[in-house]
């Protein structure tokens, strides 16, 4: 029977995805061969202290369940949108550790993010220096066939794409999965992604997303046409947060389990209506005094009286500029480890706690 919610925001790790339903007819995927999902241990990074806490604190609201699992059963991205430290980066690793999807795969926009990032990167001029060191260890001549192609050979009369193809210097050397590529591999549950501040992208990058994200599949140009000359059509490729190779046939990825697909924005700028009817949009909120003594409790522990007072000062200031609630955690954290006297502590919460944007000149701390 299909389970509702999959994910629970409890934070207690389970394997209810595999009683994900099928998905909506126009969202299946049907890639091959399956490839199994790489257990979280597999990149160092995905178990580091800092996103392991991330994951395990994370206090989901009700509305965060609900749209978390309309992503899931619709096999739609999940637009997070809110001002900044309420937790929208984090929600994904709390979903890929409730879930067991395995490492989070990330890809960080700038303004220079291009969607080829994100899919692969390919370094055409280490694979012609190879190529070149290659032809110094074997020696080579050179033939010209009747369409005026000139092939290098080597002392063992093979040219240099029949080498290459045999494994000496093949373009699946020189090329690496980027984030989004390795997500849309053909796993047999869903990988999870953060594609974090999609707004700071150039203008043309939700719009060139549209597409891969739609039909869940990419094609890679520099191994199709190198197919042919492999085994089968079949290069082995480096995919991303992995020293694992994956199998890529003639050179088109597609998924067979949507990714879980995270994008997130500061609410800088607007999205295109054929992106946002794409996505599942979640809005984050500053969080009230229950939820905000809960994300204390969860990362401090029981809050005290002094804690219990910065939250109050905390809420009454929020609604005159931007806070975030990492700045409240600062400034505990530091109440219980310094040795200070009210007043100065006091003083290093207000110095701590800064508006991050314009506030009203009368506000006191």
């Amino acid at each position: 029977m299909p389970l509702w919610p999959v994910y629970t925001g409890t934070n207690e790790p389970h394997d209810g995805i595999a009683k994900l339903p099928p998905p909506p007819p126009w969202r299946a995927f049907d890639g091959g061969p399956v490839l199994r999902a790489p257990d979280v241990t597999a990149d160092a990074c995905a178990v580091s202290p800092d996103r392991m806490h991330r994951a395990e604190t994370y206090q989901a609201t009700e509305q965060t369940v609900q749209l978390v699992n309309a992503a899931l059963y619709l096999r739609r991205p999940l637009l997070v949108t809110g001002p900044p430290g309420t937790g929208k980066s984090s929600l994904v690793y709390a979903v890929a550790r409730e879930l067991r999807l395995g490492p989070v795969l990330r890809w960080n926009i700038t303004s220079r993010s291009t969607l080829h990032d994100g899919l692969y990167q390919y370094d055409p001029l280490s694979r012609l220096y190879a190529a070149r060191q290659a032809v110094t260890r074997t020696g080579r001549t050179d033939r010209t066939d009747r369409t005026g192609r000139t092939d290098r050979l080597g002392t063992d009369g093979r040219s240099e794409d029949a080498r290459e193809a045999a494994g000496g210097s093949g373009i699946e050397d020189h090329l690496r999965l980027g984030p989004l590529g390795t997500a849309l591999l053909p796993y047999d549950r869903p990988r999870a992604l953060l594609i974090d501040e999609i707004d700071k992208s150039d203008l043309d990058l939700p719009n060139d997303l549209l597409n891969v994200l739609e039909e869940g599949q990419y094609e890679i140009p520099e191994l199709v046409r190198a197919a042919r000359l492999a085994p089968g059509g079949v290069a082995e490729v480096l995919a991303d947060g992995a020293d694992e190779r994956v199998p890529v046939a003639h050179g088109r990825v597609r998924c067979r389990a949507f990714p879980f697909v995270v994008l997130t924005s500061n609410g800088e700028r607007e999205f295109p209506p054929a992106f946002l009817r794409r996505c599942v949009t979640l809005h984050l909120r500053q969080p009230d005094d229950r939820h905000l003594a809960e994300i204390v409790r969860a990362h401090l522990g029981e809050p005290d009286a002094y804690a219990r007072t910065l939250i109050d000062r905390f809420l009454s200031r929020s609604g005159v500029g931007d806070l975030a609630t990492d700045q409240l955690l600062n400034a505990i954290y530091l109440a219980r480890s310094a040795d200070l006297d009210t007043e100065s502590l006091d003083r290093l919460a207000e110095q701590l706690m800064p508006y991050l944007g314009q506030a009203a000149q009368s506000d006191v701390f």
